[in-house]
């Protein structure tokens, strides 16, 4: 596997993730394995490789493979609210990564949820609701937030409100990765058509 399947795999994450955000907050559902996946990769703080992180196997990211191919190929009809999450999310990893103290405090919380994860499950309302938690006392710190549009009667229940923070925390999870992998935002510009061949290939795969 190249560095860029890689970085792709990442960026698939942090789309997917955004794909769930939206359609939790629009239609007030979600894909229970897809979730259950992203949740999996912020809990694996030491990995061996890319894939682990993601349960050894993408086959859950592929609505995020699909959107970046639809984002790639220019194609217009994409979602506003997805590419915007997506973008977003990338540029509030870099304020994390450049905060020291957030970045330990969120080390620490994540090892307490792993404790709450093996006594109820990964999908339990108290897991979720930890993971909110630690979104909302980090992330949603910094002056620049995520506005997520969608449908009142969801984003007003306490339940949803906690999932999207978890799902938010998931994207930036993913897009820490990707960094660290060496993807750069100038890349979906000047790599475009190099990143569609690729992602083209896994989806026909």
């Amino acid at each position: 596997m190249t560095r860029q399947h890689e970085q792709l795999i990442a960026l698939a994450g942090v789309f997917t993730a955004s794909i769930q955000v939206d359609k939790l907050a629009k239609i007030g559902q979600i894909d229970g394995p897809v979730v259950e996946c992203l949740i999996n990769s912020i809990l694996n703080t030491n990995p061996q490789s890319t894939l682990e992180i993601y349960n050894y196997n993408d086959i859950e990211l592929f609505a995020g493979y699909q959107f970046l191919a639809k984002f790639l190929a220019r194609n217009t009809s994409i979602s506003r609210e997805v590419l915007r999450y997506g973008l977003s999310l990338l540029m509030l990893e870099r304020k994390l990564s450049h905060n020291k103290n957030m970045l330990t405090t969120v080390a620490k919380r994540l090892e307490q949820i792993k404790d709450k994860v093996r006594h109820f499950g990964i999908l339990h309302d108290n897991v979720i609701a930890a993971c909110g938690s630690l979104y909302e006392d980090t992330i949603s710190t910094f002056n620049r937030r995520i506005k997520v549009m969608g449908d009142i009667t969801y984003l007003q229940q306490p339940s949803a409100a906690a999932q999207i923070r978890t799902l938010l925390l998931t994207g930036i999870r993913s897009a820490m990765l990707w960094y660290q992998l060496g993807g750069r935002r100038w890349q979906l510009i000047f790599k475009r058509k190099k990143l569609l061949a690729d992602i083209l290939q896994r989806l026909n795969h």
